[in-house]
């Protein structure tokens, strides 16, 4: 498998947090809070949906695509935990050093990473436990 596929997805809100953050806004607006899409629902409320709602809805998505990524076994499978392990160490030194980064949305793209991260290890380990037979004991008595 080509090392392309093992880059963690969890890596695409990060980079487009920083692009929005750095390049598109600067300093100054905020993407985070501005409205994306509003509608007018049935009960007479209006819904909206904020940049960083939407920025966390992908990041949810991209984060499904991972875990079912997870399942796999092999060395590919190593390879991609060192990755996402990255991805997450990235996303902690960001949010503790730099300004822009201290938002809500950024804390909950990190947690996000830290799920991809504590769940990936989670299935591979499960998936090696029932790939090679380990069992409790009870049937050497």
């Amino acid at each position: 498998m080509p090392l392309i596929a093992s880059i963690p997805l969890t890596v695409v809100p990060l980079v487009a947090y920083n692009v929005l953050a750095f390049v598109l806004f600067g300093a100054g607006a905020s993407p985070w809070t501005t409205p994306v899409m509003t509608i007018d629902l049935v009960s007479g409320a209006s819904f909206s949906l904020l940049g960083g709602d939407l920025m966390i809805l992908c990041a949810l998505l991209l984060l499904f695509v991972e875990l079912l990524k997870a399942t796999r076994t092999g060395v590919s499978a190593l390879t991609d935990h060192i990755f996402s392990t990255l991805v997450l160490i990235a996303y902690l030194v960001e949010f503790l050093t730099v300004r822009e980064a201290a938002t809500s949305v950024f804390f909950i793209l990190m947690c996000v990473s830290l799920v991809d991260v504590v769940a990936g290890f989670s299935i591979t380990i499960t998936g090696a436990r029932r790939d090679f037979g380990v069992s409790n004991g009870d049937h050497y008595r």
